[in-house]
């Protein structure tokens, strides 16, 4: 538990990072012991309201029908029938009730700019899919405060480079005042506030996945979220010690961006040797 925790926070004062490390695809859409759970809770999103889950334009068909290819080839996955029938959009609603994780379809138009097209976000940080659909990566990234000035370039150079065959795999964290898997804001689920309990608070991680799809000239974009207890954070003295730093050198635009400016010192606190 500890490396796994502290390998989620950097060693430094807080800023973004094009941190990544190379995996195995297979690995990271394998199912999991949670598979059961995970896969219900996916299916009552998908099912109740598709349109707000999944998306696919266009553009995006190509990218769907190689992951399809890729999935099959990782874990045997078949749409209903045949990989032949069904609407390019039922497909997509299919792996999406297949996989545990979420996935995203990206790809670079004729004038460079990388594009969202398609998709099933069934466990959304509090962002909406649709809200994205057919924008560019800065346009996605633009709410996040200095997240395009500081590594946008670099973020665009990495994904331009992308090698076929492996995963790229990075971390995304936040803090949450539930351990809901879907942050959709149309829930509108209560956050952090300053009578949140240190009992209440959770480290929300996105497990992250890039990988080329090189016969469409795209990129699978996989996000697979887990949570943990802010105790087991305070439980791992690396992670602990990082974390703290992270919150006491977040600028204050990241934090309300975050959410964590209510509580942010009391956070600190908790988190005191």
């Amino acid at each position: 538990m500890s490396a796994t925790l502290a390998h989620i926070f950097p060693d430094g004062d807080y800023k973004f990072h094009l941190r990544f490390e190379r995996g195995e695809p297979a690995d990271f859409f394998a199912p999991t012991t949670g598979h059961a759970a995970l896969v219900a809770e996916r299916r009552w999103w998908l099912r109740g309201e598709p349109g707000k889950y999944a998306a696919l334009l266009p553009p995006g068909e190509s990218l769907l029908e190689e992951t399809i290819q890729l999935a099959h080839g990782w874990s045997g996955f078949m749409p209903p029938a045949s990989r032949t029938l069904g609407s390019p959009f039922e497909r997509c609603l299919a792996l999406g009730e297949f996989w545990e994780t979420d996935f995203l379809l990206l790809k670079t138009d004729e004038h460079g700019e990388i594009r969202l097209y398609g998709g099933c976000l069934c466990f959304p940080s509090s962002w909406r899919l649709t809200d994205k659909m057919g924008k560019p990566m800065e346009f996605i990234h633009g709410p996040v405060p200095g997240l395009n000035e500081s590594i946008g370039r670099g973020i665009h150079k990495f994904l331009a480079g992308l090698k076929p065959g492996a995963a790229s795999l990075r971390n995304n964290w936040g803090l949450a005042h539930l351990a809901e898997m879907n942050h959709h804001p149309d829930r509108n689920l209560p956050g952090l506030d300053t009578e949140t309990r240190v009992d209440e608070v959770w480290l929300r991680i996105e497990h992250q996945a890039l990988v080329a799809l090189p016969q469409a000239g795209g990129i699978l974009f996989g996000i697979r979220v887990v949570h943990h207890a802010f105790a087991e954070v305070n439980a791992d003295p690396v992670a602990r010690i990082r974390l703290r730093r992270a919150l006491e050198t977040m600028p204050d635009e990241v934090a309300r961006y975050k959410g964590l400016s209510p509580i942010r010192q009391r956070l600190v606190g908790w988190l005191t040797d």
